[in-house]
Protein backbone atom coordinates (compact mmCIF):
# COMPACT_ATOMS: atom_id res chain seq x y z
CA UNK A 1 0.00 0.00 0.00
CA UNK A 2 2.93 1.87 0.90
CA UNK A 3 4.07 1.87 -2.98
CA UNK A 4 0.41 1.82 -4.37
CA UNK A 5 0.58 5.70 -2.44
CA UNK A 6 4.06 6.67 -3.51
CA UNK A 7 2.87 5.91 -6.97
CA UNK A 8 -0.20 8.38 -6.52
CA UNK A 9 2.27 10.69 -5.67
CA UNK A 10 4.75 10.87 -8.19
CA UNK A 11 1.38 10.51 -10.86
CA UNK A 12 -0.15 13.41 -9.39
CA UNK A 13 2.60 15.86 -9.35
CA UNK A 14 3.48 14.77 -12.30
CA UNK A 15 0.26 15.18 -14.21
CA UNK A 16 0.70 18.84 -13.31
CA UNK A 17 3.60 19.51 -14.93
CA UNK A 18 2.44 17.52 -17.93
CA UNK A 19 -0.38 19.04 -18.29
CA UNK A 20 1.27 22.88 -18.16
CA UNK A 21 3.55 21.78 -21.19
CA UNK A 22 0.75 19.84 -23.42
CA UNK A 23 -1.09 23.05 -23.62
CA UNK A 24 2.05 25.10 -24.30
CA UNK A 25 3.20 22.73 -26.88
CA UNK A 26 -0.09 22.50 -29.03
CA UNK A 27 0.03 23.63 -32.20
CA UNK A 28 -2.25 27.04 -33.18
CA UNK A 29 -3.74 24.87 -36.34
CA UNK A 30 -4.03 21.58 -34.38
CA UNK A 31 -7.43 19.62 -34.65
CA UNK A 32 -9.06 18.27 -31.76
CA UNK A 33 -8.50 14.99 -32.18
CA UNK A 34 -5.43 12.94 -31.34
CA UNK A 35 -2.19 14.75 -32.48
CA UNK A 36 0.79 12.00 -32.15
CA UNK A 37 3.21 14.86 -32.63
CA UNK A 38 2.19 16.73 -29.86
CA UNK A 39 3.93 14.33 -27.66
CA UNK A 40 7.17 15.13 -29.79
CA UNK A 41 6.84 18.45 -29.39
CA UNK A 42 6.47 18.43 -25.49
CA UNK A 43 9.20 16.16 -24.56
CA UNK A 44 11.27 19.38 -25.47
CA UNK A 45 10.10 21.12 -22.28
CA UNK A 46 11.69 20.48 -18.70
CA UNK A 47 8.42 20.26 -17.11
CA UNK A 48 7.20 17.17 -19.76
CA UNK A 49 10.56 15.34 -19.05
CA UNK A 50 10.30 15.68 -15.34
CA UNK A 51 6.74 14.42 -15.30
CA UNK A 52 8.01 11.87 -17.18
CA UNK A 53 10.53 10.60 -14.60
CA UNK A 54 7.97 10.95 -11.81
CA UNK A 55 5.49 8.89 -14.51
CA UNK A 56 7.97 6.35 -14.48
CA UNK A 57 8.63 6.10 -10.61
CA UNK A 58 5.47 5.96 -9.97
CA UNK A 59 5.39 2.85 -12.64
CA UNK A 60 7.62 1.12 -10.81
CA UNK A 61 6.08 1.54 -7.67
CA UNK A 62 3.04 0.49 -9.42
CA UNK A 63 4.95 -2.78 -10.19
CA UNK A 64 5.36 -3.23 -6.93
CA UNK A 65 2.00 -2.67 -5.66
CA UNK A 66 0.20 -5.27 -8.35
CA UNK A 67 2.03 -8.11 -7.51
CA UNK A 68 1.43 -7.78 -3.49
CA UNK A 69 -2.06 -6.05 -3.91
CA UNK A 70 -5.26 -6.69 -5.32
CA UNK A 71 -5.96 -4.68 -8.76
CA UNK A 72 -9.02 -2.72 -6.77
CA UNK A 73 -7.11 -1.71 -4.28
CA UNK A 74 -4.00 -0.12 -6.39
CA UNK A 75 -6.57 1.08 -9.02
CA UNK A 76 -8.28 2.83 -6.25
CA UNK A 77 -5.02 4.35 -4.49
CA UNK A 78 -3.62 5.49 -8.53
CA UNK A 79 -7.17 7.18 -8.67
CA UNK A 80 -6.51 9.41 -5.57
CA UNK A 81 -3.76 10.89 -7.28
CA UNK A 82 -6.11 13.13 -8.22
CA UNK A 83 -6.31 14.16 -4.25
CA UNK A 84 -2.31 15.01 -4.80
CA UNK A 85 -2.95 16.81 -8.15
CA UNK A 86 -5.11 19.37 -5.76
CA UNK A 87 -2.91 19.69 -2.91
CA UNK A 88 0.46 20.48 -5.48
CA UNK A 89 -1.81 22.56 -7.90
CA UNK A 90 -2.68 24.70 -4.78
CA UNK A 91 0.89 24.43 -3.49
CA UNK A 92 2.15 25.49 -6.65
CA UNK A 93 -0.08 27.03 -9.20
CA UNK A 94 -2.20 29.12 -6.58
CA UNK A 95 -5.37 27.25 -7.35
CA UNK A 96 -8.08 27.66 -4.76
CA UNK A 97 -9.24 24.75 -2.94
CA UNK A 98 -12.63 24.89 -2.21
CA UNK A 99 -13.62 23.49 1.66
CA UNK A 100 -16.05 20.82 -0.31
CA UNK A 101 -12.97 19.98 -2.23
CA UNK A 102 -10.39 19.97 0.69
CA UNK A 103 -13.36 17.03 2.16
CA UNK A 104 -13.34 15.09 -0.87
CA UNK A 105 -9.40 15.28 -0.06
CA UNK A 106 -10.30 13.60 3.12
CA UNK A 107 -13.04 11.27 1.23
CA UNK A 108 -10.15 9.80 -0.88
CA UNK A 109 -7.92 9.13 2.39
CA UNK A 110 -10.87 7.85 4.38
CA UNK A 111 -11.37 5.23 1.44
CA UNK A 112 -7.73 4.14 0.63
CA UNK A 113 -7.67 3.90 4.84
CA UNK A 114 -10.89 1.20 4.73
CA UNK A 115 -8.79 -0.99 1.28
CA UNK A 116 -6.03 -1.15 3.69
CA UNK A 117 -7.34 -2.48 6.29
CA UNK A 118 -9.51 -4.94 4.20
CA UNK A 119 -7.64 -6.09 1.02
CA UNK A 120 -5.90 -9.24 1.31
CA UNK A 121 -3.18 -10.49 -0.82
CA UNK A 122 -3.51 -10.71 -4.81
CA UNK A 123 -5.12 -13.33 -6.04
CA UNK A 124 -2.68 -16.15 -8.10
CA UNK A 125 -5.36 -16.90 -11.18
CA UNK A 126 -3.99 -16.37 -14.73
CA UNK A 127 -7.52 -16.05 -16.50
CA UNK A 128 -9.44 -17.44 -19.31
CA UNK A 129 -6.82 -18.36 -21.84
CA UNK A 130 -5.47 -16.01 -24.39
CA UNK A 131 -5.90 -13.70 -21.74
CA UNK A 132 -2.67 -11.96 -22.64
CA UNK A 133 -3.47 -11.80 -26.63
CA UNK A 134 -7.40 -10.28 -25.58
CA UNK A 135 -5.43 -7.51 -23.83
CA UNK A 136 -3.07 -6.86 -26.58
CA UNK A 137 -6.25 -6.70 -29.21
CA UNK A 138 -7.67 -4.40 -26.21
CA UNK A 139 -4.83 -1.91 -26.28
CA UNK A 140 -5.00 -1.89 -29.91
CA UNK A 141 -8.58 -1.56 -30.28
CA UNK A 142 -7.87 1.71 -27.88
CA UNK A 143 -5.71 3.28 -30.24
CA UNK A 144 -8.46 2.85 -32.88
CA UNK A 145 -10.76 4.88 -30.60
CA UNK A 146 -8.74 7.61 -30.29
CA UNK A 147 -7.86 7.96 -33.87
CA UNK A 148 -12.16 8.53 -34.13
CA UNK A 149 -12.40 10.79 -31.34
CA UNK A 150 -11.53 13.57 -33.15
CA UNK A 151 -15.09 13.73 -34.87
CA UNK A 152 -17.52 13.43 -31.98
CA UNK A 153 -18.41 16.80 -30.44
CA UNK A 154 -16.47 18.77 -27.72
CA UNK A 155 -17.82 17.15 -24.51
CA UNK A 156 -18.03 13.61 -25.64
CA UNK A 157 -14.85 13.86 -27.72
CA UNK A 158 -13.20 14.42 -23.99
CA UNK A 159 -14.92 11.93 -22.27
CA UNK A 160 -14.11 9.35 -24.71
CA UNK A 161 -10.85 10.05 -24.91
CA UNK A 162 -10.66 10.37 -20.88
CA UNK A 163 -11.89 6.63 -20.99
CA UNK A 164 -9.64 5.50 -23.43
CA UNK A 165 -6.78 6.30 -21.95
CA UNK A 166 -8.10 5.10 -18.80
CA UNK A 167 -8.75 1.66 -19.77
CA UNK A 168 -5.33 1.80 -21.69
CA UNK A 169 -4.21 2.10 -18.27
CA UNK A 170 -6.19 -0.40 -16.80
CA UNK A 171 -4.51 -3.04 -19.52
CA UNK A 172 -1.51 -2.40 -18.01
CA UNK A 173 -2.56 -3.43 -14.51
CA UNK A 174 -4.09 -6.45 -15.35
CA UNK A 175 -0.74 -7.28 -17.66
CA UNK A 176 1.54 -6.54 -15.20
CA UNK A 177 -0.22 -8.89 -12.76
CA UNK A 178 -0.20 -11.87 -15.76
CA UNK A 179 3.79 -11.55 -16.47
CA UNK A 180 5.26 -14.28 -13.97
CA UNK A 181 8.41 -15.08 -16.18
CA UNK A 182 10.97 -12.02 -16.63
CA UNK A 183 13.27 -14.08 -17.99
CA UNK A 184 14.04 -12.36 -22.03
CA UNK A 185 12.67 -15.73 -23.68
CA UNK A 186 9.87 -15.78 -21.50
CA UNK A 187 9.09 -11.74 -22.06
CA UNK A 188 9.65 -11.86 -25.90
CA UNK A 189 7.16 -14.65 -26.05
CA UNK A 190 4.56 -13.00 -24.00
CA UNK A 191 1.52 -11.29 -25.46
CA UNK A 192 1.03 -9.72 -21.79
CA UNK A 193 4.20 -7.66 -22.36
CA UNK A 194 3.33 -5.98 -25.51
CA UNK A 195 -0.33 -5.42 -24.09
CA UNK A 196 1.00 -3.52 -21.81
CA UNK A 197 3.52 -1.34 -23.28
CA UNK A 198 1.04 -1.33 -26.65
CA UNK A 199 -1.84 -0.02 -23.43
CA UNK A 200 0.64 2.15 -21.72
CA UNK A 201 1.78 3.83 -24.74
CA UNK A 202 -1.72 4.26 -26.47
CA UNK A 203 -2.85 6.04 -22.98
CA UNK A 204 -0.61 8.55 -22.67
CA UNK A 205 -1.09 9.33 -26.34
CA UNK A 206 -4.93 9.73 -25.83
CA UNK A 207 -4.29 11.37 -22.31
CA UNK A 208 -1.57 13.51 -23.54
CA UNK A 209 -4.11 14.41 -26.51
CA UNK A 210 -7.09 15.44 -23.82
CA UNK A 211 -5.02 17.62 -21.93
CA UNK A 212 -4.72 19.62 -24.96
CA UNK A 213 -8.21 20.30 -25.96
CA UNK A 214 -11.47 19.97 -24.79
CA UNK A 215 -13.14 19.59 -21.06
CA UNK A 216 -10.15 18.31 -19.07
CA UNK A 217 -12.27 17.97 -16.37
CA UNK A 218 -14.76 15.65 -18.32
CA UNK A 219 -11.35 13.66 -19.23
CA UNK A 220 -10.39 13.06 -16.12
CA UNK A 221 -13.80 11.92 -15.00
CA UNK A 222 -13.85 9.34 -18.02
CA UNK A 223 -10.11 8.20 -17.03
CA UNK A 224 -10.50 7.34 -13.20
CA UNK A 225 -14.06 5.35 -14.12
CA UNK A 226 -11.41 3.51 -17.06
CA UNK A 227 -8.76 2.48 -15.05
CA UNK A 228 -11.02 1.32 -12.06
CA UNK A 229 -14.32 -0.56 -12.15
CA UNK A 230 -12.69 -2.56 -15.67
CA UNK A 231 -9.33 -4.07 -14.03
CA UNK A 232 -11.11 -4.10 -10.50
CA UNK A 233 -13.57 -6.40 -11.92
CA UNK A 234 -11.08 -7.86 -13.40
CA UNK A 235 -9.02 -8.76 -10.73
CA UNK A 236 -11.76 -10.17 -9.03
CA UNK A 237 -13.51 -12.42 -11.75
CA UNK A 238 -10.42 -13.40 -13.42
CA UNK A 239 -7.11 -13.49 -11.26
CA UNK A 240 -8.95 -14.41 -7.82
CA UNK A 241 -8.35 -10.95 -5.81
CA UNK A 242 -10.30 -11.46 -2.27
CA UNK A 243 -10.91 -9.46 0.42
CA UNK A 244 -9.80 -10.03 4.11
CA UNK A 245 -12.73 -12.46 5.42
CA UNK A 246 -15.47 -10.73 6.70
CA UNK A 247 -14.69 -7.41 4.96
CA UNK A 248 -15.72 -7.67 2.11
CA UNK A 249 -18.20 -5.15 2.55
CA UNK A 250 -16.06 -2.30 3.87
CA UNK A 251 -13.26 -3.06 0.50
CA UNK A 252 -16.20 -2.35 -1.83
CA UNK A 253 -17.47 0.39 0.64
CA UNK A 254 -13.78 2.04 0.96
CA UNK A 255 -12.81 1.65 -3.40
CA UNK A 256 -16.61 3.26 -3.83
CA UNK A 257 -15.78 6.01 -1.19
CA UNK A 258 -12.20 6.68 -2.71
CA UNK A 259 -13.33 6.77 -6.72
CA UNK A 260 -16.18 8.86 -5.76
CA UNK A 261 -13.61 11.25 -3.73
CA UNK A 262 -11.78 11.16 -6.81
CA UNK A 263 -14.40 12.12 -8.84
CA UNK A 264 -14.87 14.96 -7.27
CA UNK A 265 -11.76 16.40 -7.58
CA UNK A 266 -11.71 15.98 -11.32
CA UNK A 267 -11.75 19.84 -12.13
CA UNK A 268 -8.09 19.53 -10.90
CA UNK A 269 -7.20 18.40 -14.26
CA UNK A 270 -7.52 22.41 -15.26
CA UNK A 271 -4.81 25.07 -14.19
CA UNK A 272 -5.88 28.12 -12.68
CA UNK A 273 -5.73 30.99 -15.38
CA UNK A 274 -2.72 32.76 -15.40
CA UNK A 275 -0.63 29.74 -15.69
CA UNK A 276 -0.87 29.74 -19.35
CA UNK A 277 -1.81 26.23 -19.57
CA UNK A 278 -4.39 23.89 -17.64
CA UNK A 279 -2.65 21.20 -15.99
CA UNK A 280 -4.48 17.40 -15.89
CA UNK A 281 -4.16 14.71 -14.20
CA UNK A 282 -2.72 10.90 -15.01
CA UNK A 283 -3.84 9.09 -11.78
Amino acid sequence: MICALGSAVCFGTASVLQAVAARAAAAPDAGAGVDPALLLRAVRQWRYVAGLGLDGLGFVLQIVALRALPIYAVGAALAASLAVTAVVAARLLGTRVSGTEWTAVAVVCAGLGMLALSSGAEGHGSGPDGLGFWLLGAAAGILLLGAVAGRLPGRVRALVLGLGAGCGFGVVEIAVRLIDDVSPAALVTDPAVYALLLGGGAAFLLLTSALQRGSVTTATAGMVLGETIGPALAGVGWLGDRTRDGLGWLAVTGFAVAVAGALALARFGEAPAGTGAEAGARP
